[in-house]
């Protein structure tokens, strides 16, 4: 099967997880993603968590899986761009690129030349796409900015989550807004890709881990960017509807339910939990009563409960038609069978280390090769090759090597 990006080039310069993250993308999709990296590596090398167990071999305990998993299926070049030649030489190969995607700041794509303007010269038709953390223009474009800063913090996405106004200010999972950043990324490069191919002109696209995270809040932000009225943060014994909660199971696992709306399944929750004679209890009897008497409520569910593991009340809640979920933890989804069955976590062969497991992007296409196309490249792994595809005689490649401009292999 054909790969839907498989004629396409991208020169991709960046760091840690948010733009390579769309890289990744671009290249699961059949994209040839080229990263340029500095010549020390992109600091995410090495950073990643080592895999836990004496089922692995050394080579597996070392190898770094979070940089594999953003930069898998690319190929490696290391550039000194700090070096008039080496920032040359990536528009060099600009000019042969569809795609040409960064994290710098506008400032210094304009030290470098790589800004939109400059590349559009040698490549008027080129792609151009940024990710920062606050934009390229406003008070705060300046600013450096990381998911947890960005995405979590600014947005008002961590204040949001507390429970309570007192509450504490929880903490992401790595990388968390950095991938859903990505996903923006890659959905702007395909639609400004498109116009290019119909237009023959340039486009330059950007998002930002700022406007990203406002996004995944616009179910708030429709009603809040109106009235400008705080976000009530409720406690778990303040929520509007008991069939809208999570509650702790027997065995310290929980569980999620939203059934809407609450009048409808408060009669079959109450059944399937063994508390039927409080369908029709005064203090419980409608909405408007469970609401006024909600941590009351809570404290009586929570010692219901309390009498099974997570994993039988489930059975017993889908035989009773609720809509429940399990608070599962990270290390148990890899072996949920329906993640297994939509090939959540695919295998990727290494020529050195084997096979292993990965994540698969959240996207599936029914005749198109869209799959890990490999693992990460080493370090400026295909510097010469990629300079020679691009056109550059070996002596030329040599003379850069030797001056430091490109590392060797």
């Amino acid at each position: 099967m054909p790969a839907p990006l498989d004629d396409v080039v991208v020169l991709e310069i960046d760091n840690w997880m948010a733009a390579p993250s769309a890289g990744a993308v671009l290249a699961d999709m059949g994209a040839r993603v080229i990263k340029i990296e500095p010549i020390s590596g992109d600091p995410m090398r090495g950073m990643g968590r080592p895999v836990k167990g004496d089922r692995f071999d050394a080579g597996l305990q070392d190898y770094d899986f979070q940089f594999d998993v953003d930069n898998r299926g690319k190929e490696s070049i290391a550039i000194a761009l700090d070096q008039p030649e080496g920032a040359a030489l990536v528009r060099q190969l600009a000019q042969q690129a569809d795609i040409f995607m960064c994290n710098l700041l506008t400032k210094r794509q304009q030290k470098f030349g790589l800004d939109p303007e400059s590349l559009f010269k040698s490549n008027p038709k080129l792609v151009h796409a940024t990710l920062t953390g606050y934009g390229t223009s406003g008070p705060d474009a300046w600013r450096p900015g990381y998911d947890v800063t960005a995405f979590f913090g600014r947005s008002g996405l961590y204040d949001s989550m507390r429970e309570g106004d007192e509450g504490m200010v929880p903490m992401a999972r790595p990388a968390q807004g950095d991938h859903t950043t990505g996903l923006a990324m890659v959905g702007a490069i395909l639609g400004a890709l498109r116009l290019a191919e119909k237009s023959g002109a340039g486009q330059v696209v950007e998002t930002s881990l700022y406007e990203a995270a406002v996004w995944t809040q616009a179910s708030d932000y429709a009603v809040t960017a109106v009235d400008h009225m705080p976000v009530r943060k409720r406690r778990r014994d303040q929520l509007l509807t008991i069939t809208g909660n999570r509650f702790p199971c027997g065995d310290g696992n929980w569980v999620v339910f939203n059934m809407l709306p609450d009048a409808a399944y408060w009669p079959r929750l109450c059944k399937a939990i063994g508390l039927q004679d409080m369908i029709d209890e005064e203090r419980f009897v409608d909405p408007k009563a469970r609401y006024q008497n909600m941590a009351e409520l809570i404290e009586i569910f929570d010692q219901a409960l309390a009498a099974k593991s997570r994993d039988e009340w489930g059975k017993i809640f889908d035989d009773a038609g609720l809509i429940w979920g399990p608070v599962m933890g990270l290390h148990e989804v890899p072996q949920d069978p329906h993640a297994q069955e939509l090939g959540m976590f695919p295998t990727i062969e290494h020529p050195q280390l084997g096979s292993y497991n990965t994540v698969n992007i959240p996207m599936r296409f029914a005749t198109a090769d869209v799959k890990p196309q490999g693992p990460a490249p080493q370090l400026g792994e295909h510097s010469a090759q990629i300079l020679r595809d691009f056109g550059i005689d070996d002596a030329v490649i040599a003379t850069l090597q030797e001056a430091g401009t490109v590392a060797q292999n």
